[in-house]
């Protein structure tokens, strides 16, 4: 039983997702602006370790993923990193633009 709830603790605060939007991610993809991904990709590996281990165990870990409360707050976190991530990529252009013009001359 305290294994079971570990694992759901654990699971909740990685804020997994379905398996096969895990898998149809890349990590390192570039331009990539949803910082969840690696914290998916880790959830997803200890679903499948529970799963195989305990199949019963790994159905309940999909099902405590998938309340409201826990896909609310992964979607407020992908909205907010997403404009964290965005704001950034603004902010080293600006820097940039500023080295060629000020500091380069160009």
């Amino acid at each position: 039983m305290l294994q079971s709830r570990v694992l759901v603790i654990a699971l909740i605060l990685l804020l997994s997702t379905t398996l096969p939007e895990v898998h149809s991610k890349s990590i390192f993809e570039k331009d990539r602006r949803d910082w969840l991904i690696i914290p998916d990709a880790v959830a997803s590996y200890v679903y499948e370790a529970v799963s195989k281990v305990s199949p019963k165990a790994g159905q309940f870990l999909a099902d405590a993923v998938q309340t409201p409360a826990v896909v609310a707050t992964r979607n407020f976190l992908i909205r907010e990193t997403t404009k964290l991530s965005i704001m950034a990529e603004q902010l080293i252009e600006k820097i940039k633009n500023l080295w060629y013009t000020k500091v380069l001359g160009y």
